[in-house]
């Protein structure tokens, strides 16, 4: 009896942890720590060491060379860098839209004034400013809407995160913390359209930041391969060293071949009078593509003037006319 009323007393009792069943969907993975994560971006530095050690003598390189030329030069790979970002991004603004857009705000029909923004705020943030480690709220020029849940994140908490974590890993060389920076930046909500290019802009700041004459490091120059995100952090540097790498020699080359070609032009230009020969030559040290509307503008001299130049530019092989066209002409450097 006294068994029985053992197993009475007992039978409506869960049996033993280890014989349930695990019916229960997987609940959410907790999150890394940021010790963790930044030892993790530590490991993969000290994998890559030469090769970082590499490319940060190229980057060395690149802005010792802005540093003792014009400012033009500046904003060119910064025209260029934006208009590769925004293939990366999707956007796919081609440089003389781009141009365009900066110089004169000019748009057609087909562009996407959403996209043509964003370009534009990556050009004017690669060319200087405060940088996104001072207030990154204002580096990306965004802000929550008016009529923003109570229960949503503010932008200021998000990006806040994100600069501790960044700020932590201050023991890590720029380089390879733009890297982490970027490929957590999703992770710490910051997305949003056209993430890609604030991203990287932020990133190519940040590993600039002790440089005296870059304002910006390189990153999609000769393509963006090194912006993909997909792997374990000793994946993501290598690929991100390599990229930066290619997109530094990218840059290189078209700041030797513009040198070459001023020099030229300066010599084959030097009998003509006046204020345009010198003014044309300028902007189009500065501008990858220029049109006679935009050099009117970007010199103060006469449409007339900015014609007549051009011509005799193009008729020594000074410029090269790229559209074909009879209207809407545009033309570059013929190096």
């Amino acid at each position: 009896c006294a068994e029985m009323v053992k197993k009475m007393r007992h039978w409506f009792l869960p049996g033993p942890l280890e014989e349930e069943p695990d019916d229960l969907p997987p609940g959410p993975r907790a999150e890394p720590s940021d010790i963790a994560v930044i030892d993790d971006w530590a490991k993969a530095e000290a994998a890559q060491a030469a090769r970082l050690a590499k490319v940060a003598g190229r980057l060395g390189a690149l802005d010792y060379r802005l540093l003792r030329g014009p400012d033009g030069w500046r904003h060119r790979l910064a025209l260029i860098e934006a208009a590769d970002l925004s293939w990366l991004a999707g956007d796919r603004v081609s440089s003389d839209r781009l141009a365009l857009w900066i110089s004169m705000r000019l748009s057609g029909a087909q562009d996407d004034p959403n996209a043509l923004a964003r370009v534009g705020w990556a050009v004017r943030r690669l060319m200087g400013g405060p940088g996104p480690m001072v207030d990154l709220a204002a580096f990306l020029d965004r802000r929550d809407p008016e009529n923003i849940e109570d229960a949503t994140e503010r932008l200021e908490e998000r990006a806040g995160g994100w600069l501790e974590v960044m700020k932590s890993a201050v023991h890590l060389h720029p380089i390879t913390r733009a890297c982490m920076g970027f490929h957590l930046w999703g992770l710490a909500g910051l997305g949003q359209q056209g993430d890609q290019i604030e991203a990287a802009v932020t990133a190519a700041r940040i590993t600039a930041s002790d440089g005296k004459g870059a304002n910006f490091a390189p990153l999609a120059m000769g393509g963006a391969g090194g912006l993909r995100a997909s792997g374990l952090p000793p994946e993501r540097l290598a690929r991100w060293l390599d990229g930066m790498e290619t997109a530094c020699l990218t840059a290189m080359r078209h700041l030797d071949d513009i040198e070459t070609w001023s020099a030229r032009t300066e010599a084959e230009m030097i009998s003509l009078s006046g204020k345009t020969p010198p003014a044309l030559r300028a902007v189009l040290t500065e501008w990858p593509l220029l049109s006679a509307p935009m050099a009117e503008t970007l010199t103060g001299t006469s449409r007339a003037a900015v014609q007549r130049n051009l011509t005799w530019m193009e008729e020594r092989g000074l410029v090269r006319e790229v559209t074909g066209q009879g209207r809407f002409r545009m033309w570059r450097t013929a190096n």
